[in-house]
């Protein structure tokens, strides 16, 4: 099978060539968004993304989902160390599983892989 390789500066003119044309409808924004995704991590990690289901996990799940314990995940929280929001459910903290998985894919380069 050949290796396809695809660079950061691909990705960057492709980026610059479709944003208008998403911009105007024609594809619809969230699918430039995830091409783009897609694309960067093809070209940071050698793989696609994973297709995953959207949905909302609770505090103890997100925390296995990051390998950490959930009182270490509470007070990293509370210091602000994720990008991603708590989601009010009810009385319920909740977490968007596709926002804790961007978070790890985006830490990946700085904590070395």
């Amino acid at each position: 099978m050949n290796e396809i390789n695809i660079s950061m500066e691909t990705i960057r003119m492709f980026r610059r060539i479709m944003r208008p044309i998403a911009e105007t409808g024609v594809i619809p924004l969230a699918e430039f968004n995830e091409c783009i995704s897609q694309l960067t991590s093809l070209a940071e990690h050698g793989t696609l993304k994973p297709v995953i289901v959207p949905k909302l996990i609770d505090q103890r799940s997100a925390a296995e989902l990051l390998g950490v314990g959930l009182s270490n995940f509470k007070r990293l929280e509370s210091e602000g160390a994720f990008s991603f929001k708590r989601k009010i459910v009810g009385s319920s903290v909740r977490y968007r599983n596709t926002d804790i998985i961007d978070y790890i894919y985006s830490t990946e380069e700085e904590f070395g892989d």
